[in-house]
């Protein structure tokens, strides 16, 4: 039976309907995390230090919604499961709160753009958080399998890639000209994009069916044994230190690439983003021949390795290898992109043979408490740190120094980050033999909950 459940057979099809809700949910994102700043630092004139606030405020409400919508999914009891029904209930309030996110009236005073900024980030980011938690504590009850796993999330990483260039081009197209103050376009296009995505998300729903043993068998931990269980777990604790680094990266090169085209390299950021783009799309096409010959962890760490190099050096190089920089830096951000939640995978199967639960959601959503932070961090020392650098909002010119300062954001900070991630993954402890002995007890506890189910 455990050779059955475990040979479990998918299409192309399914991967790419699969990938659809990572689309939808990345188009949205990558939208967000790349327009979110300029828009209120520069097209709405509102001060870094309420940006810095509500990145602050922010934060703290991803440190407690992420455990608190993973601990509700996990005991959620339904038809349809504990995952479905909040990906398919959540996505058309996501596309809702991301379009009314934009629609600030643009003669308010500051405060009253700091709390509309506020409020809407929060609603947002609380719906984004229930699907994404979701549908990533999905992937591991797909199959025990790593390669199959990775099959999957390596379809997701490159929808992911497919929804990041939207979620720069869609803005180059629709956001107001150098001079202009007219948002209508960029209106019309978040509404598009806002209501595309959730569609994504919906279809991937009626896709898939979640595994009733998990749901009917097995009976949820109460609250402070699934906070022991999880804090207990060192390949956990290790896996999430090194993912708040990866977030940290991935959200300054999101956040900061319009400064670098508008006011260093003076280029269509659309240039730019080919450069990062290639580099990811090259990098997933061998996340999985390196997992297999290395191990995932080993793999994710060379990526990571590549990438710091070229990033640490960029602020120092001549314009026309910034490219390059980018490009390996995409490069090694595919490692964590494909293969974090494969190692999340890994986490939960241990977790499965000391708890007896399937606690997926469980992981990711503290997983997600203490690595979002690190998209407030990105968020919000940016303004402060080219300001501080004599970036004035006002001037397409700046100084050497806020250019300096841009390229620094861009390249040096992420670059550290990287090179942060890959020692701390030194220490991850589910490789080698202890990992085949791992899955193979997960193989038989999930036959022995096979044929519980069968006879409930």
């Amino acid at each position: 039976m455990s050779e059955t459940i475990s040979t479990r057979i998918y299409t192309t099809k399914d991967k790419l309907i699969w990938a659809l809700a990572q689309f939808g949910t990345s188009i949205i994102q990558g939208v967000f995390a790349t327009t979110t700043v300029i828009f209120y630092h520069v097209y709405l004139a509102l001060d870094p230090f309420y940006i810095g606030i509500a990145a602050t405020i922010y934060a703290i409400w991803n440190a407690l919604n992420d455990p608190i919508f993973g601990y509700i999914s996990d005991r959620t009891r339904t038809k349809l499961g504990r995952r479905i029904p909040f990906m398919r209930f959540t996505a058309p309030f996501l596309a809702l709160t991301f379009i009314l996110f934009w629609l600030v009236p643009v003669d308010f005073p500051q405060l009253s753009i700091f709390l509309w900024m506020l409020i809407l980030m929060s609603l947002y980011d609380t719906c984004f958080t229930i699907i994404g938690l979701v549908y990533a504590a999905l992937l591991p009850e797909l199959s025990e399998d790593d390669h199959v796993r990775g099959q999957f999330q390596q379809f997701s990483s490159l929808f992911y890639l497919i929804g990041v260039i939207f979620g720069f081009f869609i803005p180059e197209l629709v956001r107001p000209a150098e001079g202009s103050t007219n948002l209508v376009p960029l209106y019309v296009g978040m509404a598009g994009v806002g209501i595309i995505g959730a569609i994504c998300i919906i279809i991937t729903t009626y896709r898939f069916k979640e595994r009733p043993e998990f749901t009917v068998v097995d009976k949820p931990l109460g609250l402070k044994d699934s906070i022991k269980h999880t804090f207990k777990s060192k390949a956990f604790l290790i896996l999430t230190a090194a993912n708040f680094m990866s977030i940290l990266f991935q959200q300054i090169l999101l956040s900061y690439m319009f400064y670098l085209a508008d006011y260093v390299m003076k280029v269509s950021t659309l240039i730019l983003l080919v450069a990062l783009i290639l580099g990811l799309i090259v990098g997933v096409f061998i996340t999985n021949t390196l997992s297999k010959k290395f191990g995932v962890v080993q793999a994710n760490q060379i990526h990571l390795g590549i990438g710091a190099i070229f990033l640490l050096i960029l602020p120092f190089v001549p314009s026309i290898l910034v490219y390059l920089c980018l490009f390996i830096g995409g490069l090694g951000l595919a490692g964590p992109l494909v293969l974090t939640n494969v190692l999340y995978g890994q986490v939960t199967d241990e977790d499965e043979i000391k708890s007896g639960v399937r606690r997926e959601a469980a992981f990711f959503g503290t997983n997600a408490m203490l690595t979002k932070p690190a998209q407030s961090v990105a968020i919000g020392i940016g303004p402060w740190l080219v300001t501080i650098a004599g970036f004035i909002i006002t001037e397409t010119e700046q100084s050497f120094r806020a250019q300096f300062m841009i390229k620094v954001l861009i390249g040096l900070i992420p670059g550290i980050a990287m090179l942060i991630a890959v020692i701390i993954l030194l220490f991850y402890p589910l490789s080698g033999d202890y990992l085949k002995e791992v899955q193979e007890k997960v193989l038989g506890m999930h036959a022995e909950k096979h044929e519980k189910l069968k006879s409930i």
